[in-house]
């Protein structure tokens, strides 16, 4: 089974397309997991570059709005819909909000759901603060209401939500590692959803709590004889990344985190 490791476009939004598409390439990912740009000139060119470096893509739907249930669900329509256009292998999805109700909750997971039959595409659930998958608590009691839901597992935003190493929610983590088609690797601690670099010994231990939870997840796919497995290094530029209290300036370099973490990724899971 292939490992397929991404770069997010996240934190590099000052690059051109260009730019963007050459440094990923340069740097011998597999492929991005970003946004479709919503301007028709934009997409385009995004869609043509994409091709260009043959370049594989998780679509990346985190705009959706509205101020209500129902505004919220034709705008996830709509963005789902536009994602559908760089051919993605998946759509990763900032799905709802952590105040819907439980039955709205629900309804998303099934706009999703019945979009994703349509279209022949799996549609992953993001585990993200503020969103229906934000808590692992919140996400059991989704899973056990619908059992074709799957999930993009960034368990960093549960380490952060929950404080703790998931060890009062282990059999959820189990469950959540089933349902994973995708992941963000992104190492979180107790207090937040980024260590500061985990090329730091201090932060060993978060680094090797997480690679266990990955290598689950890669060890699940394998027992299923998946073609590949999807993983995005997704360190994240300020706020997320520390600032320097002096000059606010970032504590390290995004980007050589996120090359560092992808070769960290080949040698310990491939």
């Amino acid at each position: 089974m292939k490992l397929l490791i991404l770069c997010p476009q996240w934190g590099l939004e000052h690059l051109t397309l260009e730019d963007f598409f050459e440094k990923v390439s340069s740097a011998d990912y597999n492929g991005i997991d970003t946004w479709v740009p919503e301007n028709k000139i934009e997409r385009n060119k995004f869609i043509r570059l994409l091709n260009e470096y043959q370049l594989s893509i998780v679509g990346h739907q985190h705009q959706a709005t509205g101020r209500n249930i129902d505004e919220y669900c034709k705008s996830y329509e709509y963005y789902l819909n536009l994602t559908m256009e760089c051919n993605p292998l998946l759509i990763n999805s900032h799905s709802g909000r952590d105040y819907f109700s439980l039955d709205e909750q629900l309804r998303v997971i099934d706009i999703a759901e019945e979009f994703s039959i349509k279209n022949n595409i799996t549609v992953a659930h993001e585990t993200h603060r503020g969103r229906l998958g934000f808590s692992p608590y919140n996400a059991s009691a989704l899973f056990n209401c619908r059992p074709e839901m799957k999930i993009t597992a960034d368990f960093s935003h549960w380490t952060c939500v929950t404080e703790s190493f998931l060890e009062n929610c282990a059999e959820i983590v189990q469950e959540a590692i089933k349902r994973t088609k995708h992941i963000h690797a992104r190492v979180g601690y107790t207090q937040g959803p980024q260590i500061p670099d985990p090329r730091s010994p201090y932060w060993e231990k978060e680094l090797l709590f997480f690679t266990a939870l990955w290598s689950s997840i890669l060890k699940n796919h394998t027992t299923l004889n998946n073609e590949y497995l999807t993983i995005t290094t997704e360190f994240g530029p300020p706020p997320y990344m520390l600032t320097d209290l002096n000059d606010n300036k970032p504590v390290a370099d995004q980007w050589e985190i996120n090359v560092f973490m992808k070769d960290w990724l080949l040698d310990k899971l491939a």
